[in-house]
């Protein structure tokens, strides 16, 4: 282990991880700590690492060898795959101690956790020997200076303690500023459902709204389901139309309804075109809201379009043309231009100029199978869907296409536990080998080697 003496849990969040040659294995997500019955510092049991796929796993601590301000090195770049499953006696720090309301024993005042820090022992475990608080003092609850106490020091950290207390969410807030929609949205999972919740009350409409569509199906639900009707609505149209669609399609006829009537009309009218689509058709796939110009917009234009921070990649990759109305639906649709060839033209010439006249068009009701082979085809990121009158409805983009042809668990799956490929990355036999250790008489206490209680530890 490096001479490492104290790592504060909030300096982890987003470091590599690496195997002793090297290799990458994923980012530090949390810390895993077995919380005690008496006030004695618990010991931390492992950490949530993220591999690529956005899948989190248990890595102990004594496989860890050196923690470096840039980066964290392991004994073995063999890891168990299995999914991390949080146990009844532990806790997320990052996730769960921070921000929570805690007592200064010495002062009897109230304070707000900022951070933990683990420390190692004799015996080379680490513990969470050190606890940052901010006091709140006066009538009106300011935070005072940043303290940093042992955890002897500190009441409210046992776990009936923390799961019965609101707890804001300001700090793991700072911890997620930094991390991508997918990134937060795989965080949200491993959390208690209080948790998540209090987190999605703390987001912003915009960002939650990013994080929502990036979750599986059954969370959203849930998250929407646990909103009030009123902000649900702002949500969703903060969503990209599609995926409300795909949302709002998984409701009860009546919430779906309700949820509808609660949206602005202008942002509510997309997501009922795109639900009078079935879900595997050009129709349900397709966004309402590509890049539409007029043929007389110069390419300067187009360019400037496609440049919005909004726009996902695929859908920046190609300009359609249509006579006016510019909204879908358009008027008669005259043909595309792809941004690489917008970027040889001179910028004061006209779209019209630079056309794609060529390029097939897909229907609305189109089925799956139909979509894919026309990408595979024409070797496209986007595609256009037109109805018989020639208007453009929508556009179609692949990360929408792949989203329908993968299993409907696709966010929560990574390489299999077999070690072979899956969903994720292709598994590197050693590097994502997993545990080969069966269930043995002596397997109910605690394993030394994970630092936790069970046989699939």
């Amino acid at each position: 282990m490096a001479t490492t003496t104290r790592v504060f849990a909030a300096q982890l969040g987003g470091l590599p991880v690496f195997g002793p040659d090297g290799e990458s294995i994923g980012k530090v997500r949390d810390l895993v700590a077995g919380l005690r019955i008496d006030r004695q510092p618990p010991r931390v049991l492992g950490m949530i690492v993220e591999l690529v796929a956005h899948r989190r796993i248990f890595v102990p601590m004594l496989r860890v060898t050196s923690i470096e301000p840039t980066a964290i090195t392991l004994a073995t770049g063999s890891v168990n795959l299995r999914r991390f499953h949080q146990r009844p006696n532990e806790v997320l720090v990052v996730g769960q101690l921070l921000d929570a309301r805690v007592t200064v024993a010495a002062a009897d005042a109230p304070a707000v956790v900022v951070d933990a820090a683990m420390e190692p022992t004799r015996t080379r475990d680490w513990v969470l020997s050190r606890v940052a608080v901010q006091e709140r003092t006066g009538r009106l609850g300011r935070r005072g200076p940043v303290q940093v106490l042992r955890w002897e020091e500190i009441r409210g950290l046992r776990a009936a303690e923390l799961s019965g207390q609101p707890q804001g969410a300001q700090q793991l807030l700072a911890v997620f500023d930094t991390m991508r929609p997918a990134d937060v949205a795989a965080a949200l999972r491993d959390l208690p459902t209080k948790r998540r919740y209090e987190v999605a009350d703390a987001l912003d409409d915009e960002r939650l709204a990013d994080v929502i569509e990036e979750l599986p199906d059954e969370a959203r639900k849930d998250l929407i389901a646990y909103l009030d009707d009123e902000r649900a609505a702002d949500i969703l149209e903060a969503m990209d139309p599609d995926d409300a669609a795909d949302l709002l399609a998984e409701l009860p006829e009546f919430d779906k309804n309700r949820l509808l009537g609660l949206m602005e009309p202008e942002e509510s009218a997309p997501v009922r075109r795109l639900l009078a689509y079935s879900a595997n058709t050009a129709g349900g796939l397709m966004t309402p809201e590509p890049v539409v110009l007029t043929p007389d917009a110069l390419i300067s234009e187009a360019l400037a379009r496609v440049r919005h921070p909004d726009l996902t990649p695929a859908l920046a990759s190609m300009v359609f043309v249509c006579r006016p109305p510019s909204a879908t639906p358009t008027g008669r649709y005259l043909g595309c231009v792809h941004i690489q060839r917008l970027l040889r033209e001179p910028p004061s010439d006209l779209v019209a100029g630079a056309l794609d006249t060529d390029l097939a068009t897909l229907r609305p009701d189109a089925t799956l199978a139909e979509v894919t082979r026309y990408f595979a085809a024409y070797n496209l990121v986007c595609g256009p869907v037109l109805d018989d009158e020639d208007h453009l409805l929508g556009a179609i983009t692949v990360d929408d296409l792949l989203d329908h042809l993968l299993p409907p668990n696709w966010r929560e799956s990574g390489p299999r536990e077999d070690g072979q490929p899956g969903v994720g990355r292709p598994a590197d036999a050693r590097l994502f080998r997993p545990s080969r250790r069966r269930a043995g008489p002596g397997d109910a206490g605690v394993d030394r080697t994970t630092g936790r209680e069970g046989p699939d530890a």
